[in-house]
């Protein structure tokens, strides 16, 4: 509680502390979509029986940490913005983007996930059917825009809570 309590002697801590999650956000994002999951891809555990529950398991716990990133981002710019430490003509467009960023975590976490999860299970152990449905390829397709556009927004605020964090000079 001594970030929460202090933001009026030093708010340039939240400025770090927003910069730091995104850098942790962005970068896991980064291993779990370019490294694990083409790992994954390659070593053929797609096509196990038990790869459904255990895909749903590493994104439901990673969509929770991802919640958990979007409402420190959102608290941390709201308070950057409360003690006006964000340049004027940027603080409409943070708060839109960092809201953003909690839509899209909800999002993956509450409909993306879930449903992806519901086309992956196979209902009839007798069909060997290995094709993709059309639905879950325009399911994969969302998740990858969805992935797109938090890279793009993420990297933007990753900029501008940058420029925000700046040392106290004693001049």
């Amino acid at each position: 509680m001594d970030i929460v309590s202090s933001a009026k002697r030093n708010p340039s801590r939240w400025s770090v502390v927003v910069f730091v999650t995104l850098c942790f956000w962005l970068s896991a994002s980064t291993v779990l979509d370019f490294v694990i999951i083409p790992s994954l891809m390659q070593a053929g555990m797609m096509s196990e029986p038990g790869f459904i529950s255990a895909g749903y398991s590493m994104f439901g716990l990673f969509n929770h940490i991802e919640l958990l990133c979007a409402g420190i981002i959102l608290s941390g710019f709201l308070i950057l913005k409360r003690n006006h430490l964000l340049p004027q003509e940027q603080e409409q467009w943070v708060m839109i983007f960092a809201t953003f960023l909690l839509v899209i975590a909800l999002t993956c976490n509450y409909f993306l996930t879930p449903q992806l999860s519901a086309f992956g299970i196979d209902l009839n152990w007798f069909e060997t059917n290995t094709i993709m449905s059309v639905e879950m390829v325009q399911f994969h397709l969302s998740y990858w825009l969805l992935e797109l556009m938090k890279f793009i927004i993420g990297g933007l605020l990753l900029v501008w809570s940058f420029q925000a964090w700046q040392p106290e000079r004693t001049d």
